[in-house]
């Protein structure tokens, strides 16, 4: 579609031919969603719909420090069953208290942190008692 408009033709018919031209080729048929129904036609206008779009095939999670770091110490508590040896445990355990506290020392963008460093010795202990049980 970089070729201009031949003079004397109608704008609407020079459309039309481009397009026409376009199916034949089979352009349409290459294109992503090609033959699915539209995504979230009855959700209300959003001019930022591209962006959102954009950020989701990327796998990019924009998040406040603050809620990213309460996220990476759930997943840590999580992942913890996983762990083999309390020495692992505890430096993983270590390097959040340390994000944590520095978090804290500093008025935080976003919300508020709603989180403490942890008693180390008191998550190891439950650590090992879940290991016992598996």
């Amino acid at each position: 579609m970089t070729e201009r408009k031949p003079a004397g033709m109608s704008f609407e018919s020079w459309v039309d031919k481009q397009v026409r031209e376009s199916e034949q080729r089979g352009d349409f048929a290459k294109l992503p969603g090609f033959g699915k129904p539209l995504e979230s036609l009855e959700a209300p206008y959003d001019e930022n719909w591209w962006i959102k779009q954009k950020l989701q095939r990327e796998g990019v999670s924009v998040l406040p420090p603050t809620l990213a770091l309460r996220k990476e110490a759930e997943d840590l508590l999580a992942a913890l069953p996983g762990v083999r040896t309390e020495r692992e445990v505890r430096s993983m355990l270590a390097d959040i208290n340390e994000k944590i506290r520095a978090t804290l020392l500093r008025p935080p963008p976003g919300p508020p942190l709603n989180r403490k460093p942890f008693d180390v010795d008191a998550v190891v202990a439950e650590w090992h008692e879940a290991r016992k049980d598996a």
